[in-house]
């Protein structure tokens, strides 16, 4: 009988623990980041792109991101600034280099701009990572 209760007892405690750990890994909505907190928003204009579109918003991300990486690694500088500036110089190459391009000849240049930006995180992590920003 006292052995009944102890399996029980623990399946309690065992579930209960269970429960927890399930609702630590519900995704919450907030999206602040762990680095410079006051990074500049994307363009509302790109948060409300229509889906056919959104291949648009791909490339001017990884523009983005690339002169960011870009600016860390020419300043040997990580300061929140140079990370996240504006996203105006990002638009302004899309604008003037790819606003009218077909669906996949932006799907190159976003690709193409991935591969730069993860090039040139080869160092600028370090240089974020000695200011804590990374």
């Amino acid at each position: 009988m006292m052995r009944a209760v102890a399996i029980g007892s623990l399946l309690v405690v065992l579930g209960a623990t269970a429960g927890v750990a399930e609702r630590n890994l519900i995704p919450t909505l907030d999206n602040e980041p762990d680095v410079c907190p006051d990074q500049p928003p994307e363009p509302q204009w790109m948060k409300d792109i229509d889906v056919r579109e959104s291949h648009k918003r791909l490339l001017i991300q990884q523009i983005y991101r690339a002169q960011s990486m870009q600016r860390i690694v020419e300043a040997q500088s990580c300061e929140c600034p140079t990370r996240y500036p504006s996203w105006e110089t990002a638009e302004g190459v899309f604008v003037e280099h790819f606003a009218a391009f077909e669906y996949w000849d932006i799907v190159e240049a976003t690709s193409d701009y991935r591969r730069q930006a993860n090039e040139l995180r080869r160092e600028a992590m370090p240089i974020c990572q000695a200011a804590g920003n990374w």
